[in-house]
């Protein structure tokens, strides 16, 4: 059974910085390819940032050069580190493993406020 727990979102001010970890279970992490969204309320869920098995990322024009995506595959953990952090951040956030199948996290609530 595949599992992916967010953990690290809460409540943090404009300019801050925070830190989601993604822990996966169930699925070949080293393989997969690993992928942070987002969805704000009223919007589709968007793409933040995706990394290959190889270690190749792709980021939205909206986050790059603020956010980066990271993977550790010896503990099969998946993470992103904020910074610069907006109101307009502020989402649930989703980790999502692409492993013959697409699977999704519980989602982890970012608020960007003052």
């Amino acid at each position: 059974q595949v599992q992916l727990v967010e953990s690290g979102g809460g409540l943090v001010q404009p300019g801050g910085s925070q830190r989601l970890s993604c822990a996966a279970s169930g699925v070949n992490f080293n393989i997969a390819v690993m992928g942070w969204y987002r969805q704000a309320p009223g919007k589709q869920r968007e793409l933040v940032a995706q990394i290959t098995s190889g270690g190749s990322t792709i980021y939205a024009d909206s986050v790059q050069g603020r956010f980066t995506i990271s993977r550790d595959n010896s503990k099969n953990t998946l993470y992103l580190q904020m910074n610069s952090l907006k109101s307009e951040d502020t989402a649930v956030y989703y980790c999502r493993a692409q492993w013959f199948l697409t699977y999704w996290g519980q989602g982890t609530q970012v608020t960007v406020s003052s």
